[in-house]
């Protein structure tokens, strides 16, 4: 079950980073419920294990890619984000006071957490695409404009899959001009 689950989560990061124009340095937000992929009702089922094969699966692909992962905890922790310091740092996000566990932030979260060199949890980020496992509500945390992304791969065990990247904003009008 958990090699399908890292498969599928492969397949989904791969399919978003190749569909965005993410430059070097850029931040991939992350939302995923364990229990939704496990078929249970977003905090009902967490599981530390699904939350594991996930970040092992995502986390590589996000760094060979010169991309910074930010893991979005759960509501209990107002959605803040798991992020190396470095990105942290280079984007200017302060760092809160807080470590996520299991029923406190999200066993992805807390995965995310034990798998970075040097794990911060900032509030909120505005990153340049996402990737949403299981309605986990990432877009507060997406820079203006989103555009919704269409995968191939549509669900990471029984959790629904959407993914979103962003462009800046068109300004200026019927006589602007936009690059390609």
């Amino acid at each position: 079950m958990y090699e399908l689950i890292k498969k599928e989560a492969a397949a989904a990061i791969t399919e978003l980073i190749n569909g965005s124009k993410l430059k070097k340095g850029d931040i991939i937000v992350v939302g995923c419920s364990s229990s939704e992929i496990l078929g249970s009702r977003i905090g009902k089922g967490s599981s530390p294990e699904t939350g594991r094969a996930v970040v092992d699966a995502i986390l590589p692909v996000i760094t060979e890619n010169g991309l910074y992962l930010a893991a979005q905890c759960c509501e209990h922790l107002n959605r803040a984000l798991v992020l190396e310091r470095e990105a942290a740092e280079r984007h200017m996000y302060d760092e809160v006071c807080v470590r996520p566990m299991p029923k406190a932030g999200g066993s992805f979260a807390t995965a995310a957490y034990e798998s970075m060199s040097d794990p911060v949890v900032v509030e909120f980020v505005r990153a340049s695409a996402g990737l949403d496992i299981g309605n986990t509500l990432i877009g507060m945390h997406l820079k203006h404009v989103a555009v919704p992304l269409r995968l191939e791969t549509k669900k990471i065990g029984e959790a629904h899959l959407n993914a979103a990247y962003t462009r800046p904003k068109l300004i200026g009008g019927i006589r602007a001009h936009y690059p390609e």
